[in-house]
């Protein structure tokens, strides 16, 4: 079993100083060819307007934080740790070097570090972060109480994200697309199966259900019987003022209490019952 690592602090703990590190620090200056992608990089796909941005300010400014980045399998070349987007924006705005700060860090090391980044940054998508927590369990045998304490999130949290991974393509794709939500997306997990899941897909994407409108066709769809609440026992002292009342008006009379004061509701089945209700009322 892989040594579990104590990386809840997060990339704090790899980069002295923090952000503004110093070259005290060893931050190297390293050719941007020599570094390779991250290979448990759980990120599978960057929106462009946001590597648009970071490039245009990395070609004004340079990359500002350094790159994590661990020795490769040969002399003189990296693996990156955390920093997909900079290492991204310095090859696009044609830097021909990047500042970098070397660690040494394994395999599971590299997935723990990169899914911290990416979640602290609320970059990765929900499926994306369901795919990384799979891989830290089906390949380091993690648990996921020991993934959420890594990764800084409940133990429920990660199950429940870990779940999205058994939807159907149908369902994954309309989430990764933005057509539904991961709201929409744990209430069809409620189907039996995957025909039954995209089926209800079809229906949520054609009436735009909302994840509250989901949650209701997923309940009549699985036959549960929506709660109802009892209704609560009338008070005795007021069941008492009723039948009094009812005896001295001949006729059904509701009373409601509030917090301060309530309502009182004479009930009249005709018009002549109402003509002797204002009379015994009125003295009329």
């Amino acid at each position: 079993m892989p040594q579990k690592s104590g990386l809840g602090r997060g990339l704090g703990a790899l980069i002295p100083g923090g952000e503004n590190a110093s070259t005290e620090n060893g931050i190297l200056l390293v050719a941007v060819d020599l570094v390779s992608p991250n290979p448990r990089q759980p990120r599978s796909s960057m929106r462009p307007e946001e590597l648009e941005d970071l490039t245009a300010s990395v070609r004004e400014h340079g990359v500002l934080q350094p790159l994590i980045v661990t020795p490769g399998e040969k002399a003189g070349q990296y693996v990156l740790i955390a920093g997909e987007r900079r290492l991204q924006a310095a090859r696009l705005a044609g830097l021909a070097s990047v500042p970098v700060l070397v660690r040494e860090a394994t395999d599971q090391q590299r997935l723990e570090l990169a899914i911290i980044e990416n979640v602290q940054r609320s970059d990765l998508s929900s499926l994306e972060e369901a795919e990384a927590y799979r891989q830290l369990a089906e390949d380091f045998d993690l648990s996921h109480e020991e993934i959420a304490t890594k990764v800084g999130k409940s133990r429920v949290a990660v199950t429940n994200t870990l779940r999205l991974l058994k939807l159907p393509d149908a369902v994954k794709n309309a989430l990764i697309e933005g057509r539904v939500s991961e709201g929409h997306a744990r209430a069809l997990l409620a189907l039996p199966n995957s025909e039954a899941q995209t089926a209800a897909l079809r229906t949520v994407l054609v009436q735009e259900l909302n994840v509250r409108q989901t949650e209701e066709l997923v309940r009549k769809l699985t036959g549960e019987k929506p709660v109802h609440k009892a209704k609560p026992a009338a008070v005795p002292e007021v069941a008492e003022l009723e039948e009094r009342l009812r005896s001295s008006l001949g006729t059904k009379v509701t009373l409601r209490a509030g917090r301060k004061g309530g309502t009182l509701t004479i009930h009249y089945y005709s018009d002549e019952e109402l003509d002797a209700l204002m009379g015994r009322l009125l003295k009329e």
